[in-house]
Parts: C-alpha cells; sequence; structure tokens
C-alpha cells in the first residue's frame, strides 16, 4: 500500500513534468514534508526503514544529485522529488530509483525514435516534450517514475 501512494505520487509529478516543464513546489516539497512528518512521527521512513536510514539516503541523495543540480543537468524540482523520496524510503529505493531512470533514458534514447514514429498523433501531441528527435532535455521525472517502478520490481 505504502508503495503505491508513491507510485501515485510520482505519476502525478511526471504527467505535470510532462504537460508544464516543472513540477511545482505543492507536489514536490508537499511530499517531502510530508514523509518528514512520518519519519519523526513514526520513527521510520513511510516504507519501514530507520530514521538513520532514511537520513542517510537523503545524504546520498545530495551527494549524487548536486552535481547534475550545478551543471544545469538536473532541475531543482527533480532534486526535490529525489530528496521527498529518500525521505520516504532508503537508499536501495534512491539508487535504484536514479540507476533505473538513467538506464530508462539510454534505451529511450536508442528504441525512442522507433515507438515515437508508430504512435498516434494525439499521443504524440500530447508526450511532445519526450520526443526523441527533438528533445534535447527532456523532462526527467518521467523517467525517474520509470526507475522508481523498475526498483519496486527488483527490491519486491
Amino acid at each position: 500500500m505504502q508503495s503505491m501512494v508513491l507510485v501515485l505520487w510520482f505519476t502525478l509529478c511526471a504527467e505535470q513534468d510532462i504537460r508544464q516543464r516543472r513540477i511545482t513546489n505543492t507536489l514536490t516539497l508537499g511530499g517531502a514534508a510530508l514523509a518528514l512528518l512520518v519519519l519523526f512521527g513514526t520513527g521510520h521512513t513511510w516504507i519501514g526503514a530507520s530514521v538513520a536510514e532514511g537520513g542517510f539516503a537523503l545524504a546520498l541523495c545530495m551527494a549524487i544529485t548536486a552535481p547534475g543540480y550545478w551543471s544545469g543537468r538536473l532541475d531543482a524540482s527533480d532534486v526535490k522529488l529525489l530528496a521527498g523520496l529518500a525521505l520516504a524510503t532508503d537508499r536501495m529505493h534512491l539508487l535504484g530509483t536514479f540507476v533505473g531512470a538513467i538506464l530508462t533514458l539510454v534505451v529511450w534514447a536508442l528504441i525512442g525514435p522507433r515507438i515515437w514514429a508508430r504512435l498516434k498523433p494525439k499521443t504524440r501531441r500530447l508526450f511532445h516534450p519526450l520526443e526523441p528527435a527533438t528533445s534535447i532535455n527532456p523532462p526527467f521525472s518521467p523517467f525517474l517514475l520509470a526507475g522508481f517502478l523498475l526498483s519496486l520490481f527488483w527490491l519486491a
């Protein structure tokens, strides 16, 4: 059940990022604040990891996302989304999500053009920011969603 709430949160963030090319602080910081309340209110993360594990996951999140943010490769919303995930889960879910997102992005770069050509025009318009041929810097949160789903499957 806890994982389904996180999947719903990630899906809302990814949908908004595709549609508006940004994620509001209400979603990212709201999710992180809720995860922090759960962490300190119950003594464990949303999925049941210890407070120390949640803190370590947050520190790890900052270590792996700060260089991407400083170089302009990651948006602040992606960093906040991953920070909220770190506070709600543990380091394995965080790392699995990040690695899964990068793998998904690479696969999309390789086979995305062939898939994109087969999509209906209405679907292409809806997901235009993800178009492989024209999008130099696609929204990253849909790939983070895919990475999170992969990590849930892998860690289950």
